[in-house]
């Protein structure tokens, strides 16, 4: 039974340990809101991932593309545009540093990303022009610069460029992947001209007023990019840019992660055919070991079908009562996974499906159905006579 056991139990975890992953990463995504839409240089079909995604730089995108979508004349139904341009550098004070993401964007983060700042302020419209040397720091860079020091006012250096510490974030976390306090955030410009050296964006994120209005902000957007970039045909074939939603991404996730967790789980139920072969095992054993009593049996009057049905019944009782032992372990399992997680204050669903049970109890007794088939025939085979003559 303990193959079964194993079996049954690894299906209802993975199962239930992939639902609880599922509901994390999409309650990650979710919270940055699903009227957020982002664009990305490169374009790609409805379902691919843009060019970018593959390491490919593109330069389509720029300032002006972010400044154009802003304009309510081109998509009225967005609020505010957040450009980025993203790099990894070390930020230094005095004889401290520290390897983190740098991330040039404009005084509209908090609009569109949310967060809040714990002690100054955040960059302003102006500022993200201008060339600023203004930082703002994440709480996990400032802890690791200057420890419980005040660092608003303070020095930093980023390539031989001294930046005045304005601000300091409050501890967010990791959301959607992204750990939004291992990060500084500097004016745009600066950052295009100074740390980077270039003149494109990496990205760029909107939000939009209502979640009903997204599919038409994305059509806005798409109809104002083709014409600042000359694009005539309206196919989208041509666009050298990609637009999606929170939404879309939401849908690609919940896909992959059901295909991994379904895959996972077959992989699982593989173990239940390594129990099913030490059932056979047994059965063959048995029957060697009660061949006197299948010649008693069959010599006062028992028929083919009835031994053969007797060893089958054996066989898919062992297999049922594995699953059912499988299957309280593999709920009991998850429970206390769920509850780890949740402790460990993640967003942890627990749920254990009818389908994986219903799975689990099915294949375990047509695992026991298919491997006591050929003991059973074995056994109904028997010749009374020399089976009762048999030491």
């Amino acid at each position: 039974m303990l193959g079964i056991i194993i079996g049954v139990a690894a299906v209802i975890i993975i199962m239930a340990v992939g639902a609880g992953a599922q509901s994390l990463i999409i309650d990650q995504v979710a919270s940055l809101g699903t009227n957020i839409i982002g664009v990305l240089p490169g374009g790609s079909d409805e379902q691919g991932p843009p060019s970018q995604a593959f390491g490919i730089v593109i330069t389509t995108l720029t300032y002006e593309d972010a400044l154009a979508l802003k304009e309510k004349t081109n998509v009225p139904d967005i609020v505010d545009v957040v450009p980025y341009v993203k790099s990894l550098d070390t930020v230094t004070w005095k004889d401290n540093s520290y390897t983190t993401n740098i991330s040039g964007t404009t005084g509209g983060y908090l609009t569109v990303e949310g967060g809040e700042v714990a002690q100054g302020r955040f960059i302003t419209g102006d500022e993200s022009v201008n060339m600023a040397k203004i930082i703002v720091l994440g709480s996990t860079v400032k802890k690791n610069l200057f420890g419980d020091s005040d660092a608003i006012g303070q020095r930093v250096k980023i390539k031989n460029h001294i930046f005045d510490v304005v601000g300091v974030m409050k501890d967010r976390g990791t959301v959607a992947f992204q750990n939004y306090d291992d990060q500084v955030f500097i004016p745009l410009k600066t950052m295009q001209k100074l740390i980077a050296g270039v003149n494109h964006l990496g990205f760029l994120r909107a939000k939009v007023d209502k979640e009903e209005n997204v599919a038409k902000a994305i059509e806005d957007v798409k109809i104002t990019l083709r014409e600042r970039h000359d694009i005539e045909d309206q196919s989208g074939a041509a666009d050298d840019f990609s637009v999606r939603s929170a939404n879309e991404a939401l849908d690609i996730i919940k896909s992959v992660t059901d295909a991994l967790r379904y895959f996972l789980a077959a992989m699982a139920a593989l173990s239940l055919i390594v129990g099913g072969i030490g059932i056979m095992n047994i059965m063959l054993i048995g029957v060697n070991e009660r061949t006197r009593e299948i010649g008693l049996r069959k010599a006062v009057g028992a028929t083919n079908v009835s031994i053969m049905g007797q060893f089958l019944v054996e066989a898919i009782t062992i297999t049922v009562f594995g699953g059912i032992i499988g299957i309280i372990i593999g709920v009991l399992f998850s429970y206390l996974i769920a509850v780890t997680a949740h402790f460990l204050k993640y967003s942890w669903r627990f749920e254990v499906s009818i389908l994986s049970i219903i799975m689990a109890v099915g294949v375990s007794a047509t695992v026991g159905l298919i491997f006591g088939l050929y003991p059973a025939s074995k056994a109904s085979k028997l010749n009374p006579i020399e089976a009762l003559r048999y030491e």
